[in-house]
């Protein structure tokens, strides 16, 4: 399997999304949480899973990470994780 994942940020000055590919979703996350993670997650500490696809090609994760990443697919996160961001539930 290959997963797309969402993480955000949570701490309340920041509130920053890092959108991921993975064969491992589990391994990558530990990465990103013990600073093993990319740039991006390095910097930042205090990390958090909200969000997951699973695929069976590497080639339709791959897409859609590229997608997420553009402006529609950030638009499209927040639209389906709209009760998410309206409770506050970081």
């Amino acid at each position: 399997m290959y997963y797309v994942y969402v993480l955000r940020n949570q701490d309340i000055s920041t509130r920053s999304l890092y959108i991921g590919f993975s064969e491992n979703l589990k391994r990558r996350l530990a990465e990103h949480l013990d600073g093993r993670g990319g740039q991006t997650t390095s910097r930042k500490k205090n990390w958090k899973l909200i969000y997951y696809e699973a695929y069976l090609l590497k080639e339709d994760a791959l897409g859609r990470e590229k997608f997420l990443k553009s402006g529609s697919g950030r638009r499209y996160i927040y639209k389906q994780l709209v009760h998410y961001f309206d409770k506050g539930l970081d």
